[in-house]
């Protein structure tokens, strides 16, 4: 397979599956009170605007000229890298203002089959995106893998948040689940705004 058409498709796909994974983690975020499924449905809002953001670059691939496309690239990157630092923010206050205030989340099983389902399908789709940027020589879709493999460990926070909470009724360890998902989506911010100062290098 053409890999431009595999690299337009895997982001076909993370447009779709972050959509659904970011609605079903969102409400039922609002109606647990669960800070860590509202931060991780809105990480999967800005996934789905990361791969929306590629497949517009995937489709001017090649009808415009190289330096326009290259500067396409980067603000696409860009872009990414943006959205993490605005997440990063809201996850931060949030999660301070629960454990502040003691607000209590409501377990949700629902939450911990997210988590799972996330943990199965990130990785294996970062590993296939890695390998197109590689072919491609991709900046953008790269980083967009990046984020990809974020979900995943930001599944792992997740479920360790739901489950203490969901099995053994520890109230905090939503918010503290989110705060430990604050290191993974300030780094991947990081490294997604060098990656855009490097890219056309």
């Amino acid at each position: 397979m053409n890999p431009f058409k595999k690299a337009l498709i895997l982001s076909y796909f993370t447009v779709g599956y972050n959509i659904l994974e970011g609605v079903a983690s969102i409400v039922a975020g609002l109606l647990t009170g669960s800070i860590a499924l509202i931060g991780f449905g809105f990480d999967s809002a800005i996934e789905s605007f990361s791969g929306a953001v590629l497949v517009w670059w995937l489709t001017i691939h090649g009808r415009i000229p190289e330096e326009e496309e290259e500067r396409a690239e980067k603000r696409a990157v860009k872009l990414v890298g943006i959205s993490f630092f605005v997440l990063a923010a809201y996850v931060f206050f949030e999660s301070a203002k629960k454990l502040y205030f003691h607000e209590h989340t409501e377990p949700s099983l629902f939450g911990i089959v997210i988590a799972i389902l996330s943990i199965i399908v990130m990785p294996a789709l970062s590993y296939a995106k890695l390998r197109t940027a590689k072919r491609i020589g991709s900046a953008a879709l790269k980083a967009d893998s990046r984020q990809t493999f974020l979900c995943s460990l930001l599944s792992v926070a997740l479920l360790l948040g739901l489950g203490l909470n969901y099995f053994f009724g520890l109230w905090w360890a939503d918010p503290v689940g989110a705060f430990v998902m604050l290191f993974f989506i300030i780094r991947e911010g990081i490294e997604a705004l060098k990656e855009e100062k490097c890219c056309g290098c």
